[in-house]
Parts: structure tokens; sequence; C-alpha cells
């Protein structure tokens, strides 16, 4: 394995971050929200363009001047797509993991593991929290899907954090989330690039908590099944943490961090799901519900 000894004197730059982990022609998404403001800006263009001077020096000051998170889409968008979704992506470039609950401890199980191989970087997003990243190579969409739900379950990462269009965070910027900044470093333990038998998880082929359809309609053995977007998963998420006793308003707190960067109003999105899902289950909620909180373009969120 062509691995090197971890070096915590190594501090690339944003842009050298950027251009190690994509090829010259991909198309990526970045994205910088202000949360305390609601507001989120995603600007999807090549590499050469966002690593560029002009575009470095505007994600610095968003972060820096203007208390904006930054991150950046971890796989490869078609040519000409103008969003950041499943159906957008050309090409795998990544899997990940976000551990944000005791992540010390599921950091440690993952770099002793020998069900999976030597992370590629390891990012410290704030006190004891952290994104784990393995480039990979020839691995399609719903493979790594089905990868990242199993390592998650595995290693005890965030199981809403595992959709192929998620954001991560950029090593150099600050995170803005707390009343304290704190600088996102990052870990790198080696240049490798990973294919799917590098794996040794076994996935399942329909995983249970995510991907059953709550459709009463029953889709035939032949049929082909359609694609399940992160809003299913989370409330296929919610649902089975609920019925396993979890506390709503833990439950609405972690979803609402899962999904900041790409949800307008993370808040009111998460409290939603949690109390569709109360009364689903038909188990009585602990508080009412908050009254609708428009987003940032004035509609409401939804859920789908």
């Amino acid at each position: 394995m062509n691995t090197r000894e971890p070096d915590d004197h190594q501090h690339p730059t944003p842009a050298e971050y950027i251009r190690a982990n994509f090829q010259p022609s991909d198309r990526i998404a970045v994205l910088v929200r202000n949360r305390h403001r609601g507001e989120t800006i995603q600007r999807i263009s090549t590499i050469d363009k966002v690593t560029g001077s002009s575009f470095q020096d505007w994600m610095r000051y968003k972060n820096e001047k203007d208390g904006c998170d930054v991150y950046v889409g971890m796989n490869a968008l078609k040519p000409h797509a103008h969003t950041r979704t499943k159906d957008d992506i050309v090409s795998i470039r990544h899997l990940y993991l976000d551990l944000d609950r005791d992540g010390s401890t599921s950091l440690a199980a993952i770099e002793t593991s020998n069900l999976v191989p030597p992370p590629s970087y390891v990012l410290h997003t704030s006190p004891g929290k952290y994104q784990v990243i393995w480039k990979v190579q020839d691995i399609a969409l719903r493979q790594a899907e089905g990868l990242q739900h199993t390592m998650a379950r595995q290693f005890d990462g965030d199981h809403a954090a595992t959709d192929s269009a998620r954001v991560l965070r950029v090593p150099g910027f600050l995170n803005k989330k707390y009343e304290q900044d704190f600088l996102v470093t990052i870990h790198s333990q080696t240049d490798r690039t990973y294919q799917l038998d590098d794996f040794k998880l076994r996935t399942e082929p329909v995983d249970s908590d995510y991907r059953r359809p709550y459709s009463s309609t029953r889709r035939t053995e032949t049929s082909e099944p359609r694609p399940i977007s992160q809003s299913e998963r989370d409330w296929a998420y919610v649902r089975t943490a609920l019925v396993r006793g979890a506390d709503p308003e833990q439950l609405i707190a972690q979803l609402a961090r899962s999904r900041a960067a790409d949800k307008s109003n993370p808040q009111y999105y998460a409290r939603l799901t949690v109390n569709k899902a109360l009364a689903d289950l038909e188990i009585p909620s602990r508080q009412s519900g908050d009254a609708p909180v428009p987003d940032a373009d004035g509609q409401r969120e939804t859920q789908h």
C-alpha cells in the first residue's frame, strides 16, 4: 500500500486540498452558509476556477468577514449541472463519514479496523468531531451510498450524512457554528486512491432502515427501484430512532446539525420531520409544534 506516516505539519491551503482531491476537468459545488441570517450561497464551477485566486479570496472573505461556514461537494458533477443532486453526479470521488458523537472513539475504531483501509484524510471539524474521507475510483453511486450506510452503522457515524451529494467542510477555514470559532484542520494518512474491493464491510442489497418503500403499494419484483432522496432517508432514520425510544428533542437537534449545510432552515426542517414521524407512529409529542418559519426565499421547507 502506498501510504505515508501521518504528518501533523502538513497544512495544505484550501486550494491545494481541493486540487489534490479532484481531477482538473471536474466540476464541483462550493457552498457557503451564514447560519445567523439563514442565507446559503452555492457556486458550481471547474476546479481551475474554484482554486483560482479570485474564487479563493471570495471563500476566505465569506468565512472570515461575513461569518459563513464553507463546504465543498465531495463528488464530481456533470458538465452542465447547475444543481447539486444525486442526478447531477458524474463520478464518485470520495467515501466519507461524519463522526459527530464520541468522535475520538469512532476514529480510533476506524484507524485500527481491518474492515476499511486507512483514510485518505481526517478533518478535525470541532472539538471531538471529525470527518473521515477516502479517495476512491470506479465505484457507482449506489455502491458508495450502501457502503457509507454500512460504515456509519459499524463506526457510529451520522446516518443522515451519507448522501453522495453531501458537502463537507474545507480545511483551513473556520467553523462558525459555535460561539467560539474553530479552525478546521487536516490529518493526512495516505495518498492512495481506493477501489471497492479495498473495503471489506458486507453491505446489504436492501437497507431495511433507509431503503424500505413507505408507499402502501408494493413494487413488483421486476420493477426498477426509484432513487431514494435524502429526505426519505432522514424520515426512515427518525422513525426507527423514535421506535427505539430516542428523545425527540435530541433527534431534532441531531437532524438539524446534519442538514445545516443543505437546508436553508434546518431547525424547522428537523422539527417538521420529527413531529410528522411522532404523529405517524402515534407517539405523543413532548411539546406543541412551533409556528412554520419561512426559509431564505420565502418558501417553507417541505417534507418529501
